[in-house]
């Protein structure tokens, strides 16, 4: 890809947990406004990988860069949405959006406008003064996932953040998500363990191998959106990812 369309840059990304050697040399690049999928067979260390690109953790070795400089969180917005409940519960639907905001101080007069943005997009009107406990789970969700997009972030990460959800209310979430990308045009980079929604949401999807785990494969999406599962076109990809997963 042309140099100047590419936001992040993972150079030589290894891990080990003591003897364990989890990530092995990954390199890869994700275009500005790219939505990119993770797959991979179970503890391959998908989780593990999305950590080390929070920057949470420290990698053994390698590098993350956002716009050709080492990642550093005090200088760029890397957000996060995970599979866990993480909704302040003390805080109604419009203060959990407002809060990675406030702590990044950003000017009053912006916040109400992103927050109303947000709320606007997600449908959240009649909620913004309610509690979580007071949500349904999937409403909760959309204001961990508004709250990430809210922050306008430099790289988006997600860690199977419908994991919990039934395949209905799972379908509904993506279609939030893909609706928020479009309109904040963020860099996102979704882990996932179920293919059929990485061929939904994805423009590209890294599929990954066993541990110590490297890229086995990359699979370009180009399907129109809204997608169809049903789609011939559709199918044939998810089962093209299905066998790399597979097969080793």
């Amino acid at each position: 890809m042309p140099n100047d369309d590419v936001k992040i840059k993972v150079r030589n990304l290894t891990k080990y947990f003591g003897d364990l050697h989890v990530l092995d040399n990954i390199s890869f690049d994700v275009k500005k406004g790219e939505f990119l999928c993770v797959v991979g067979p179970t503890g391959c260390g998908k989780t593990t990988f999305l950590n080390l690109l929070t920057k949470l953790i420290p990698p053994t070795s390698g590098e993350l860069y956002i716009n050709d400089e080492p990642a550093d969180p005090k200088i760029h917005n890397i957000s996060f949405a995970f599979q866990e409940p993480s909704a302040f519960p003390w805080l109604t639907v419009e203060q959990n959006l407002e809060f990675g905001l406030k702590i990044k101080n950003i000017p009053k007069d912006v916040i109400k406008t992103r927050v109303e943005r947000i709320i606007k997009l997600l449908g959240l009107e009649q909620f913004r003064k309610s509690y979580p406990h007071q949500l349904s789970v999937s409403s909760e969700q959309r204001i961990i996932i508004g709250r990430s997009f809210a922050m306008y972030p430099d790289l988006l990460l997600m860690d199977e953040p419908y994991g919990q959800m039934d395949i209905k209310m799972r379908y509904y979430l993506e279609d939030e998500v893909i609706k928020l990308w479009k309109e904040f045009g963020s860099t996102v980079i979704f882990i996932t363990h179920n293919i059929e929604e990485a061929v939904y949401l994805a423009e590209r999807i890294l599929i990954l191998s066993n541990k110590p785990s490297t890229i086995k494969k990359e699979v370009v999406v180009d399907l129109p959106r809204p997608r169809d599962f049903t789609d011939p076109k559709f199918v044939e990809i998810r089962k093209y990812v299905t066998e790399l997963i597979k097969w080793w």
